[in-house]
């Protein structure tokens, strides 16, 4: 429920901007210069402003498409931000780092968006260029708000050399289940084991209905990718990634796989610096953690044993080449 939306002034004559605020019309609607103004302001509580965030909506400007440091077997890898935060509160998530303000920000002018895809795979006309939306927020968690999928699939539909990878750890596929599957779309599901979604993946559907609806896309036709990401430590944890592989597979056909991604733990030492003050309670931060070359982790041993465990207990299930680490 949106109680509060702030409209940047150049993006108020946007028609997404019109229909989004035609659909929350009892919404108290504020008028802003720039959306920094609200977003960046110093002297905020991300912890408080997660219990009831507001919208933003505002045009992107400067560059859209950034590089990606991570790819999942592309050779040019970039991400794009329509959105930034997330509906969900994932106590690992390096957004509450990152940002001052836990409000959604929806970027609106989508056209721009993909008008700067297109200019980024003409430097390499003829290869597949793989383009990542998941980045800073959900792909699909607000998609009842920001019409995202329902904006850009058919774009990436008719530019089959551009591949778009949707993250999410969402249940809202109903976009994906009104049209033909095609093959540069992957769909791609984040997954932790039950008990630490429970405990540290606030607002996050059951593992479950995830992966049920994982399989409701691979059934028609879908790519599906599979991310690990973060791998997670505390005792008992080989049971319960032994457990989550086993769930997980048992209910995807092997043809309808993708790509796995896996990744340990890690944030920047500042954004755990702020991470850890905004929840000096919660154990996450108190286990054996250490920082190497700006990055604070697990102790070495345990992120050695743990990355370990999973790639090889994954090995057993899917070829290397469908493998990638983060």
């Amino acid at each position: 429920m949106i109680d509060t939306i702030y409209v940047e002034e150049e993006a108020s004559g946007h028609p997404r901007v019109r229909e989004i605020l035609a659909r929350h019309s009892r919404a108290v609607v504020i008028p802003v210069a720039t959306y920094g103004e609200v977003f960046n302001r110093g002297r905020q509580s991300f912890r408080l402003q997660k219990r009831m965030p507001s919208l933003i909506l505002a045009e992107k400007r400067g560059r859209l498409v950034l590089p990606a440091s991570y790819g999942i077997g592309g050779e040019r890898n970039f991400y794009f931000s329509h959105v930034l935060n997330c509906l969900y509160d994932c106590r690992y998530c390096f957004l509450q780092g990152m940002y001052r303000s836990a409000h959604y920000v929806l970027f609106v002018n989508y056209e721009d968006f993909q008008d700067a895809i297109l200019r980024t795979a003409e430097e390499s006309p003829g290869e597949e260029v793989y383009f990542f939306s998941g980045y800073d927020g959900d792909s699909l968690a607000l998609e009842s708000i920001t019409g995202f999928a329902g904006a850009f699939l058919p774009f990436f539909e008719q530019n089959r050399k551009l591949v778009l990878e949707l993250r999410t750890k969402s249940v809202a596929i109903r976009p994906l289940l009104a049209r033909e599957a095609f093959p540069n779309c992957v769909v791609a599901f984040s997954f932790t084991p039950e008990a630490f979604s429970r405990d540290l993946e606030n607002g996050v559907p059951p593992l479950e209905q995830r992966i049920a609806a994982a399989a409701k896309l691979a059934e028609r036709g879908w790519p599906i990718g599979l991310r690990f990401d973060p791998l997670l430590y505390e005792p008992g944890w080989e049971t319960l990634y032994r457990d989550l592989f086993d769930r997980v597979f048992a209910s995807l056909p092997p043809e309808s796989l993708h790509s796995v991604g896996f990744g340990a733990f890690r944030l920047p030492r500042d954004y755990f610096g702020r991470m850890a003050r905004l929840y000096p309670e919660e154990k996450l931060f108190a286990l054996p953690l250490e920082e190497r070359s700006g990055m604070v982790s697990y102790a070495s041993p345990i992120e050695e044993e743990l990355v370990g465990f999973c790639r090889d207990s994954l090995r057993e299930r899917v070829p290397d080449r469908m493998l990638f680490s983060y």
